[in-house]
């Protein structure tokens, strides 16, 4: 059996393994070897510092308790990434245009670069963060218990059994956190060492869960079926409502949380170095999700089947594998959660003291008499120092937390907690990135009230399982008032407390912040800002120097920038701002660009508010022209509108083209169709005509022939000639019909005996050609208006069409009509071969099938046939045609017997 200590030392030297790790990959970036850590390959894995302790120890308890309901908080992180192009694309550009340092630097800086936004933005989220790193101290800390319960001589041998392991896991990430995530002072100057480890603990963490899952599921369970057919699977899968509203609200939390958890933006923007690394992690990460997700279920299957009653379910990760002796998979799991742990404390604890100390600390320094301007103070070290502080200040509220917290075990509550709590950003963070009409006002009153809200409705009832005024607050209400209870605010009882503190503490917020901003106005810088957020596609950097007017001296500049960014960067940065010549006392001050650059630049370092409230101390004649700012949004919406028309006349051109497409290849068709109609016609037409020409010749130069012989020659004469007429007569009707001149008949006919005479006409052929000809169910009654021989015409085409080309063992054609209402319809059908192109038979010079083009005719029959049926006001179409045969179709209207019209 593993004892504690050993576990406790493996975890140390896993530590060491970061360091080392982290202090190669720091050492490689600088030289210039960054290759592989600016890959889109380790930002993905970065990314998964969103599975913490929660999705290996709390996500099979949550599956043990709630069923399905765990998988929730990874289907909203999914759903965000595979849309990225909508709401990721665009943050991260921000991020890389105005250098974002923090989601608070995000949303003060598009509102005005507002001091008091990004102090209540960075209270909120170190409040929210707060439960989150307690979870991960308290998921550690319960693993080492594990092992101390189930070492034999553990109480007396452990090095930490007398202490709190949640301390020296404190203490330890504090450490790496200060020595690597404080390195730099430029935000925006990423951290590849932290992201190196942080990519690498993915990686375990993600082996750990694959490893302990395929032992349950294989090597105690004895296969998946196996496990879905333990008693337990049933009551997990079926017994938890799904696609409640829990399970939805859970969904959208976790779909906000991975952009609005101070840790996830921190490594999605802030560390971000190409903007196309998020196509890869579009499918990269959900993947990820779903492999680490892959097994939690089975193993909360399988834990609560056969681990004793009592067991905790947060720890079946570690408590299956000891159960089956299994102890360095057992060790792994640790490992794994060990990882996942310091991966979320050492993000989240960077990414609140960049936000802490820009925001709060450094703005208060340096309003104190003694850190002037004037004085010989470093900013940079006071900046690194603050950091450096904060990191241990949040990390602290965490172990309070999690000591005040109760004795609990549902990880999955205090995760859910903080989701909550960052929650609060998001109507904010859609403003800045998609309306204009969002005020600064607006923002802080739904911030403020939905942090007010979400403190009373979840934070407060969370600390009171420990029992005391708290407890009492919650049962009761303050001052004993139930309509005033936290988790059934106003009388609104029986909701999961969850739901509860989601729908007063988002709803007010998002309620308040659009009604606010609708009430109140835009003071100039937020209007400004507005427009280069939402516009940021159209890279407008730089344009704030177009509407803010100053100036200032370059020598009180570099003074202040010398502070901030060292003198070698700083010196670097004035060189290219004066062309090399960085001569101070001889140079004039600064315009509006070349402050604008600095100020972008120190933002990078301190946050935009407070580097604007510096530059400000220092440049003169400040002032915003509205002008200007109208002048910018008119543009933009110009832009955008202009864009919008270009867009439909591209679709316009784009339909123009498929219709110049379609109607090109229709006249090479039709090219063709004419081509090989001129080869037949003039193939028809020699024919005869060498006929008529070899008989006559015969007549004339032989006075031996027998009266016989000179009659069967002048017969064939005739005959030839008869056929060149009619071919003649086809293409002379053709003609007449499509220029309009040709004149039809209109007066009441029986198509019935029309059919009739044609039947009896094509009886003769028929028999020739050993097809039977049938009629089947025919009209008793029916009078059109129409030509009788131009039906005649039209029928015998059809017929012969029908018995010329049916090349089947068997050939028949049939004979069908009816009324229909107002119309008279005719059916002819045959057994054939069929035709491909049912339309384009009837164009001119077209043929139906390979035998058409063996027999004599010009292809013009069907398309004479369909404008003489058109001119009688009917259609002719082919209904239906395969390889068992066709059916032609021709319907006329019927003639009213009334009014005696059609």
């Amino acid at each position: 059996m593993l004892s504690t200590n050993f576990v406790l030392l493996i975890a140390l030297a896993y530590v060491v393994i970061l360091f080392a790790l982290a202090f190669i990959s720091e050492r490689r970036a600088r030289a210039g070897r960054d290759r592989l850590l600016r890959s889109p390959l380790v930002y993905t894995l970065s990314i998964s510092v969103y599975c913490t302790s929660w999705t290996l120890f709390g996500a099979v308890g949550s599956a043990a308790r709630n069923g399905l309901e765990f998988a929730t908080i990874y289907l909203g992180p999914t759903l965000v990434f595979v849309g990225w192009w909508f709401l990721l694309r665009k943050l991260v550009r921000i991020g890389h245009a105005y250098r974002i340092t923090s989601i608070a630097d995000l949303i003060s800086s598009r509102f005005g670069k507002s001091a008091v936004l990004g102090v209540l933005v960075t209270c909120i989220a170190v409040i929210a963060a707060t439960p989150y790193i307690a979870l991960q101290l308290k998921a550690v800390t319960a693993s080492f218990e594990v092992f101390n319960l189930a070492s034999d001589n553990s109480a007396s041998t452990s090095i930490i059994a007398d202490t709190d392991p949640g301390f020296w896991v404190a203490l330890t990430m504090v450490l790496f956190t200060i020595l690597f995530g404080t390195r730099n002072l430029d935000a925006n100057e990423h951290n590849p060492g932290v992201v190196a480890a942080i990519a690498f603990e993915a990686i375990v963490k993600l082996f750990a869960i694959l490893a302990v899952g395929l032992f349950v599921v294989f090597g105690i369970a004895g296969g998946v079926n196996e496990v879905f057919q333990l008693p337990t699977a049933e009551r997990i899968i079926y017994d938890n409502e799904l696609f409640g509203w829990r399970w939805i609200n859970m969904m959208v939390l976790s779909a906000i949380a991975i952009v609005c958890l101070p840790r996830q933006f921190q490594i999605t923007v802030v560390e971000n170095s190409d903007e196309n690394h998020l196509r890869t992690a579009a499918w990269a990460f959900p993947l990820y999700l779903f492999l680490i997700s892959l097994f939690v279920l089975p193993i909360a299957i399988v834990g609560t089947a056969l681990l004793p009653q009592g067991t905790n379910p947060d720890m079946f990760l570690l408590t299956l594998p000891l159960s089956a002796d299994q102890n360095l998979l057992a060790l792994l799991a640790f490992i794994g959660g060990f990882s996942s742990a310091t991966s979320m404390v050492i993000v989240s604890s960077i990414a609140l003291s960049i936000m802490v100390s820009n925001h709060i600390i450094v703005p208060l320094l340096l309003r104190m008499p003694r850190q002037n301007l004037n004085t010989s103070g470093d900013i940079k070290h006071l900046m690194l120092i603050t950091r450096r502080i904060s990191i241990a200040v949040i990390l602290l509220l965490g172990y309070l937390y999690f000591h005040l917290s109760g004795e609990s075990d549902a990880l999955a509550a205090m995760g859910l907690i903080a989701f909550v709590g960052v929650a609060q950003f998001f109507p904010a963070m859609l403003g800045v990135l998609y309306w204009r009409n969002a005020t600064t006002r607006g923002t802080i009153a739904g911030l403020s009230v939905g942090f007010i809200l979400w403190i009373y409705t979840l934070f407060i009832p969370s600390l009171s399982e420990a029992g005391g005024a708290l407890a009492s607050l919650v049962e009761y209400g303050p001052w004993g008032i139930e309509l005033l209870k936290p988790q059934a605010l106003f009388g609104l009882e029986g909701m999961d407390p969850l739901v509860h503190s989601v729908f007063w503490s988002l709803g007010s917020n998002a309620a308040l912040f659009v009604l606010v901003s609708v009430w109140t106005t835009h003071r100039p810088l937020e209007k400004l800002q507005s427009a280069l957020f939402i516009d940021v596609f159209r890279n407008l950097v730089g344009s704030e120097a177009q509407v803010i007017h100053r100036h200032a001296a370059i020598k009180d500049l570099y003074k202040l920038t010398q502070r901030i960014l060292g003198p070698a960067e700083t010196h670097k940065l004035f060189e290219e701002l004066t062309g090399g010549e960085l001569i101070l006392q001889q140079l004039p001050p600064l315009d509006a660009k070349g402050i604008a650059t600095i100020e972008r630049r120190l933002a990078g370092n301190i946050g935009a508010s407070t580097a604007h409230a510096l530059v400000s101390q220092i440049a003169t004649g400040e002032t915003i022209s509205m002008d200007e700012i109208i002048k910018l949004v008119d543009e933009t919406q110009q832009v955008v509108e202009y864009s919008h028309r270009l867009e439909q006349q591209s679709i316009q051109l784009q339909a123009t083209a498929d219709e110049l497409r379609s109607a090109n290849l229709r006249l090479h068709q039709l090219d063709a169709r004419k081509d090989e109609f001129l080869s037949q016609v003039s193939h028809e037409v020699r024919t005869p005509m060498t006929s008529i020409r070899s008989f006559a010749e015969l007549l004339l130069n032989n006075d031996t022939l027998s009266n016989e012989q000179s009659q069967r020659f002048i017969r064939i004469i005739h005959e030839e000639s008869l056929r060149l007429t009619r071919l003649l007569d086809e293409i002379l009707e053709m003609s007449h019909l499509e220029q309009g001149h040709l004149q039809i008949e209109s007066t009441p006919i029986n198509p019935e005996t029309i059919i009739d005479r044609a039947l009896e006409t094509c009886h003769g052929l028929a028999e020739q050609h050993r097809v039977t000809l049938n009629s089947g169910e025919r009209a008793t009654v029916a009078q059109v208006r129409g030509d009788a021989e131009r039906l005649y015409q039209v029928l015998i085409n059809l017929l012969t069409n029908a018995v010329l080309y049916n090349t089947t063992p068997r050939p028949w054609v049939l004979v069908e009509s009816r009324n229909t209402g107002s119309h008279y319809e005719l059916d002819i059908s045959d057994n054939g071969p069929g035709i491909a192109d049912t339309e384009q038979v009837f164009e001119k010079f077209s043929r139906g099938s390979e035998n058409a083009a063996n027999q004599n005719g010009s292809g013009l029959g069907l398309a004479i046939s369909r404008r003489l049926v058109q001119k009688m006001h009917g259609e002719l179409a082919i209904v239906n045609s395969s390889n068992q045969g066709t059916r032609f179709r021709l319907r006329l209207p019927l003639v009213d017997e009334n009014t005696n019209d059609p």
